[in-house]
């Protein structure tokens, strides 16, 4: 799905804008970019229905987007990686994306959601920590009832009850674990690496500072407001994992989460 407008870039060189539209859940979105790799990121979320909204990329934003990461390998004393501008491409319309979503009761969440049996479990921690790793274990241990909603950014949908659903995105992580599905949530977990396996109920206060370090944090003043009462609004159990990563982890944190499924 391309078309003949050009587009004249910072160095010069005229690129066809790329449009493709896509659906996440209820959200319909027109993407018009630079190059390819957005579209064949979204490709299995191809549709041809009218758009909810529309978001397009710039050059400009592209090299925002490398001197961010540049800052960020500096920062966290990495030797300084080299994107092409397709990949850094990518990052610009998943956060255009995520600045439109609260006006639609969603945000984006850094965090690993699985499904068992119709019901969707996400865990959230700090880089690194081990949160592919257990929803790994969740998978072997249940098989084909388990369904990886998305391992990375996941989008989540709060409803006027504070319930809420779990919807599966592209942009899912080194691993490329998704499906485009909505699956509603059954409980949020908070994981922490831990010599015992141990998982415990939380409040909604303890859990806030993790939250608001892995909600999308819109730039627009107004959407971060509204992100901010989506947040206040999320009405599902929340709980903290300490675990090893082994599979007995994995049977505990289930048996406990998914009481009252």
């Amino acid at each position: 799905m391309e078309r003949e407008n050009v587009d004249q870039s910072s160095a010069g060189t005229q690129l066809a804008e790329k449009v493709g539209t896509y659906r996440f859940a209820d959200f319909v979105v027109r993407v018009s970019s630079l190059h390819d790799d957005v579209h064949e990121l979204c490709r299995e979320y191809r549709c041809e229905d009218a758009p909810t909204f529309a978001v397009e990329s710039s050059q400009a934003e592209i090299e925002r987007e490398r001197e961010a990461s540049l800052r960020t390998d500096e920062l966290e004393g990495r030797k300084p990686r080299s994107h092409s501008d397709g990949y850094l491409e990518t990052l610009v319309v998943y956060r255009a994306i995520s600045e439109r979503l609260p006006s639609y009761d969603a945000f984006l969440f850094h965090g690993s959601a699985v499904a068992v049996d119709g019901a969707a479990y996400l865990f959230t921690a700090k880089s690194g920590t081990g949160k592919s790793t257990h929803t790994r274990l969740w998978r072997e241990l249940f098989g084909e009832r388990a369904l990886m909603v998305n391992d990375d950014k996941p989008l989540i949908r709060v409803a006027a009850d504070g319930s809420a659903s779990v919807v599966g995105t592209p942009w899912d992580g080194k691993h490329h674990l998704s499906s485009n599905v909505e699956v509603p949530l059954q409980a949020l977990c908070i994981l922490e690496r831990s010599e015992s396996n141990t998982i415990r109920a939380i409040s909604k206060a303890e859990a806030l500072p993790m939250l608001l370090q892995q909600v999308y944090r819109p730039s627009d003043p107004l959407a971060m407001q509204k992100t901010l009462a989506l947040l206040d609004r999320l009405n599902v159990k929340l709980f903290r994992l300490g675990c090893r990563p082994e599979i007995d982890a994995a049977k505990l944190s289930y048996r406990v989460m998914s009481e009252g499924a």
